[in-house]
């Protein structure tokens, strides 16, 4: 079967999670109670995953679906203030969101300012 992008990228995040805690395929799989060659081709997208496997895998690994298709171009040290900055948006009022984006508007049209100057 032939690789989509999606399978790679799922197969790619699956392989990120599992080497962040250290686990081994067969390891994973032994949590997940799926075949280690299993494990294999879905990170490499050579599989297409159904939804209850891919239930169990992020069960054993304790993440979450919506952090799995969370799809990041951004390193894990930007991912990571990313999403400390979430968990306080989530917690202000919609009035207090709008006021922050516009001190970022503003903090950034600044800095642009600023980085012209120092062009020039």
């Amino acid at each position: 079967m032939p690789k989509t992008e999606l399978a790679k990228v799922i197969g790619e995040r699956l392989r990120a999670f599992r080497k962040k805690q250290g686990l081994s395929q067969e390891e994973l799989a032994h949590l997940a109670s799926i075949h280690p060659t299993y494990i294999g081709q879905l990170e490499r997208g050579e599989k297409n995953v159904t939804i209850d496997t891919l239930e169990k895998i992020t069960k054993a690994l304790h993440i979450s679906l919506e952090e799995l298709f969370r799809f990041s171009p951004l390193n894990n040290q930007h991912d990571d203030t990313i999403n400390q900055l979430q968990k306080h948006i989530l917690n202000i009022s919609e009035q207090d969101r709008k006021r922050l984006l516009t001190i970022i508007d503003v903090l950034l049209d600044w800095r642009s300012r600023e980085d012209k100057e120092q062009l020039n």
